[in-house]
């Protein structure tokens, strides 16, 4: 069953500069943030073929 979140960060790094994973609960779709300072990027991550990164194993435990 999956969550009520539809989005969650999945992984945290660093302090006054930070990176972040970011999942879609509903697709799977990864995407990746950095912050520093006032500054803030995020973007989506991709595979070697340019497609959308998926957590596909997320995906498959959520559905069993």
């Amino acid at each position: 069953m999956m969550d009520n979140k539809r989005f969650e960060i999945i992984e945290k790094q660093g302090k006054m500069v930070q990176f972040q994973i970011i999942r879609d609960n509903q697709t799977g779709v990864l995407y990746m943030s950095h912050a520093a300072g006032y500054g803030l990027g995020l973007t989506v991550m991709v595979d070697q073929d340019g497609k959308p990164l998926v957590d596909t194993e997320y995906l498959e435990s959520e559905t069993t």
